[in-house]
């Protein structure tokens, strides 16, 4: 158990490295959000997981399951706020995307 639970942390580690680049490189607020939110969800849920299973008892799998559980809650309302805020600000996501290749090229 102790490679499958060490397997799944090293999974949830690399996901968080992706949705971690997700936030430098991806084009627009929206894009960034979504890396940060649906990666990041499912790179913690994969730790979580992990750690569960290298813990092996049921109080380390309840632990588990009220992280994974307060992240499910708080995520999808983080994420609309992020969301609603950028879309307020933003007029247009091609004109956003030229000015940072503008800002870029500077």
């Amino acid at each position: 158990m102790m490679w499958v639970g060490g397997g799944l942390v090293v999974i949830g580690a690399a996901l968080l490295v992706v949705a971690g680049l997700g936030l430098f490189l991806l084009p627009d607020a929206l894009a960034r959000q979504h890396a940060a939110t649906k990666a990041g969800t499912l790179a913690l849920g994969a730790t979580m997981a992990g750690i569960a299973v290298i813990g092996g008892t049921p109080g380390w799998w309840w632990r588990a399951a009220a992280i994974v559980l307060l992240l499910f809650a708080t995520l999808p309302v983080s994420s609309h706020m992020l969301a609603r805020a950028a879309a307020r600000e933003l007029i247009d996501p091609d004109e956003s995307s030229a000015a940072l290749e503008k800002d870029a090229s500077a």
